[in-house]
């Protein structure tokens, strides 16, 4: 995801460091532009509770990076920003763009992310026996350069139950994914309004 006399010559060479510093400055000035976020309207519509939006902040949260589905592509942090979406009740949600050096670097980006979802729901039961995790696939969106929608379910031994609705999408070189998630199974997930959701997180890219 951004620069005669002694004291002639000393004044002509302060401003030609300046004029270097300024120019090498302008493209790290622009790199750290952040792309276009969902707003709180924007999501599924809960119930009981409103929307609160958090701010739009550069990085990765550490719950991403230790995320087993999101993590491994999401980590790195260079040119990454989230936004963070909560509700009253056990309700919750995050997005996270990702700027990349160009299209071919985003394409890849996407399928590593792609493959790192679909595999999910086996690498947690790989990493905890106590846990179930079962994966949906609710395709692709023609919106963009493309975004695809995923349905993940937890079930722990204890009884604990949780389902993540997320979809993957990109505009040009730049990737977005959100993350959606509550207490319940794939018959509590809003699949119909979260899709309409992850269309609007692609066309608010640019």
């Amino acid at each position: 995801m951004p620069k005669r006399t002694r004291a002639g010559a000393l004044t002509v060479l302060a401003g030609a460091a300046l004029a270097v510093g300024t120019a090498l400055a302008a493209p790290a000035a622009a790199a750290a532009k952040a792309p276009g976020f969902l707003a709180a309207a924007d999501l599924p519509p809960h119930p009981s509770s409103s929307w609160t939006a958090g701010k739009v902040t550069a990085g990765v949260r550490d719950a991403v990076r230790r995320d087993t589905c999101l993590g491994i592509a999401l980590g790195g942090g260079q040119n990454t920003w989230y936004r963070e979406f909560r509700t009253d009740l056990d309700t919750s949600a995050r997005q996270v763009g990702v700027e990349l050096p160009g299209v071919s670097a985003a394409k890849g980006r996407v399928a590593k992310l792609d493959e790192d979802i679909v595999s999910c729901a086996d690498r947690i039961e790989m990493e905890d026996p106590e846990t179930r995790a079962a994966f949906q696939d609710h395709g692709e969106l023609s919106v963009g350069d493309g975004a695809h929608v995923y349905a993940l379910h937890t079930e722990t031994s204890w009884g604990a139950s949780d389902i993540r609705l997320l979809s993957l999408g990109r505009d040009g070189s730049t990737v977005t994914v959100v993350d959606w998630g509550q207490l319940g199974g794939f018959r509590d997930a809003p699949v119909k309004a979260f899709k309409k959701t992850a269309a609007t997180a692609v066309n608010k890219l640019h």
